[in-house]
């Protein structure tokens, strides 16, 4: 029997990489129902000030391909806790490089009082989308 029922994780999920993979499967094993918010193009320019290398679309369609996700959804903005108003899951997925950070301290209190955990899970070192678009350049 898994810890939880219905998990949630989020990314932009460029240049689809043994990272992501490694935290979308850790995410499945741990709930029956796994979500995961792609996060838009618009939304990825916002914060990151640059476009992703793969369209929106091309990425959902990427994730959604995977025997892991049950559900791929838009990620319109970094507000956690309306997506969870939107999709009450029971538990967030994140990568522990976020572990500390301001937003998700404020986000574990929010989380708490709701009954949601987030569950931190290691970086998988040595990739990343940045690292992948370098290597592709030299």
């Amino acid at each position: 029997m898994k810890p939880y029922k219905i998990g949630y994780t989020t990314g932009v999920f460029d240049l689809f990489h043994v990272g992501h993979l490694n935290i979308i499967m850790k995410a499945r094993e741990q709930c029956d129902y796994l979500i995961v918010g792609v996060s838009t193009d618009e939304l990825v320019m916002k914060y990151k000030n640059k476009w992703p290398v793969i369209p929106q679309q091309e990425r959902m369609a990427i994730v959604e391909s995977l025997k892991f996700v049950d559900k791929v959804v838009q990620q319109t903005n970094r507000d956690k806790f309306s997506a969870w108003e939107h999709l009450k899951f029971d538990v967030m997925f994140v990568g522990d490089d976020w572990k500390g950070n301001s937003l998700f301290n404020e986000l574990e209190k929010q989380f708490n009082q709701v009954g949601v955990e987030i569950v931190y899970f290691p970086y998988t070192e040595g990739v990343s989308s940045t690292m992948v678009k370098q290597k592709i350049i030299l």
